[in-house]
């Protein structure tokens, strides 16, 4: 009897399986897209590093700005032009426009002894608690609301206020 016997088909060693190439294809184009996500991650990571506040047009002549601590939190120096719009849009109905003051609501800040007698970090805290009318130091019997009665006020927006104090004494 004869015997016949099954045998599987070769391959030759030279040949190469068309799946495998499109495999290997698909690996090296994951594998690129990959680095590519990878490297744009560690590049938007080392620029934050550098940049904390983000991205914000500088100038090449610009000086860092110096900071004034308040409670723990430092904040940039203020900005006087900035300050004078907030003041005027905030403190003008209790100091008057011309910060002169309004008699009845709020005192001159112009050439102001109290102003003066503070450093930027405590006005900017006494403006953030205010005072209230039955407060020994106050002068009018009328009481100044914390953040001059404007809760959306933040510490830069009032060391910008303090700064144009500054200019006024």
């Amino acid at each position: 009897m004869t015997e016949t016997t099954e045998q599987a088909p070769t391959h030759d060693d030279d040949e190469e399986d068309p799946l495998s190439s499109v495999g290997n294809g698909a690996f090296f184009l994951f594998g690129l897209i990959l680095g590519f996500l990878a490297a744009a991650g560690v590049g938007i990571v080392v620029l934050m590093a550098l940049d904390p506040l983000g991205p914000q047009e500088r100038t090449a002549t610009e000086a860092p700005a110096t900071t004034v601590t308040t409670g723990g939190a430092a904040v940039a120096a203020g900005d006087p032009a900035n300050g004078e719009g907030i003041y005027a849009s905030t403190c003008a109905t209790c100091h008057g426009a011309d910060a002169q003051g309004i008699e009845g609501l709020g005192p001159a800040l112009v050439d102001n002894d109290f102003v003066q007698s503070l450093t930027d970090a405590e006005l900017i805290a006494f403006i953030n608690t205010g005072r209230d009318a039955s407060h020994p130091d106050n002068t009018t019997g009328v009481a100044m609301p914390p953040k001059g009665g404007n809760p959306s006020l933040i510490d830069q927006d009032i060391a910008d206020v303090v700064a144009y104090l500054r200019t006024l004494q």
